[in-house]
């Protein structure tokens, strides 16, 4: 096995667990908080954060390592063509979204899952809830753009 291969394979298993594990996470923990039972939430708001360093977090690395590895061993110049130049703007908007609005509504979101497990959910635990989601869903376009010139290449 080439070492391009190698890196193309650990960006493609990292795109993998990061899109996987964010799409799976959204929807297992908007239907917890559907549920309004304040043990359900905060077990999934717990999962939440337990995937994020478990999945997404290995996923990003996978990808980045991977990515630039494999842009490496094909000989591209940094930033390379388009359809690459494109792909990483995409990857880093998507996680500036994240690192500067989705992260700390984690953060804050399982402080107070912790505080109601076995009481009642905060009107603003269900806010930050609503404002995870549409910024979650905002972040993902992103993503599946940077997938999509990945695929692609246009240009």
């Amino acid at each position: 096995m080439t070492a391009f291969a190698v890196y193309k394979f650990a960006h493609i298993l990292g795109i993998i667990l990061l899109v996987g594990n964010i799409t799976v996470t959204a929807v297992w923990k908007v239907f917890a908080d559907r549920t309004r039972d304040a043990s359900i939430v905060a077990f999934g708001q717990r999962m939440v954060t337990g995937t994020d360093f478990g999945l997404t977090v290995p996923g990003i690395v996978l990808t980045i390592v991977g990515g630039y590895g494999a842009m490496f061993e094909a000989r591209y110049d940094f930033p390379g063509p388009a359809w690459l130049l494109w792909s990483q703007v995409s990857f880093i908007a998507a996680g500036v979204i994240w690192l500067g609005l989705l992260i700390p509504i984690q953060v804050k979101q399982a402080r107070m899952a912790r505080e109601f497990a076995g009481g009642e959910i905060s009107a603003e635990y269900r806010q930050l809830a609503r404002r995870w989601l549409v910024w979650g869903l905002v972040a993902t376009v992103p993503l599946v753009s940077a997938l999509y010139f990945m695929i692609d290449k246009p240009g």
